[in-house]
């Protein structure tokens, strides 16, 4: 029963965190990244669909995407797609490929995007901890039900404590490295 609990906090730690790393992942560093369009919807038959599944898109070089649209009648909709984004990147169309250039990045906006991955942090963060609270409770139910003994609850809330603190150093860890990343020039 314990090790359920145990099992399922960790899963779910784990789950947190691999959203707080797509997170990060997509918050442009200057160098060309495909993940980078993960998130662009296409306007495809009347429905949105994603850019991965109407293109190839590859990284050219360290500074530029390239997009090969599958249909070159969606070539117009792909552009305005990524032009529509929040991303800031303006796209040229040269015959059947698609270019996309990643302007460099202002100290200004490197500061900006620090700060965005740290409040990403702090939110992985919180949803580690809240992980780490229900598991905590549902020991305390088991000992309110006397499924368990106390000494059972103090070493579960240990093995979860434990398992929790973990998880932060890792999170931490992808935080180092991707602020590292951010601020090189």
């Amino acid at each position: 029963m314990l090790n359920e609990i145990h099992k399922d906090a960790q899963d779910r730690m784990e789950k947190s965190l691999e959203a707080f790393q797509n997170h990060i992942g997509k918050i442009r560093t200057g160098r060309a990244s495909p993940s980078l369009l993960d998130g662009i919807m296409v306007e495809y038959y009347g429905s949105a669909t994603p850019l991965r599944q109407l293109a190839n898109v590859v990284a050219e070089d360290s500074r530029t995407l390239a997009i090969t649209v599958f249909d070159r009648s969606l070539s117009p909709a792909v552009e305005k797609a990524i032009l529509a984004s929040d991303l800031g990147l303006n796209p040229s169309s040269a015959g059947t490929v698609i270019r996309v250039p990643l302007p460099a990045l202002t100290e200004e906006r490197r500061r900006d995007l620090t700060k965005i991955v740290r409040g990403e942090a702090e939110q992985g963060r919180v949803a580690i901890r809240n992980v780490r609270r229900d598991a905590n409770d549902q020991i305390k139910a088991l000992l309110k039900d006397k499924a368990i003994s106390e000494d059972d609850e103090h070493k579960s809330q240990d093995v979860i404590q434990k398992l929790t603190d973990n998880m932060i150093k890792k999170l931490d860890v992808i935080l180092a490295d991707k602020e590292k990343e951010l601020m090189e020039f």
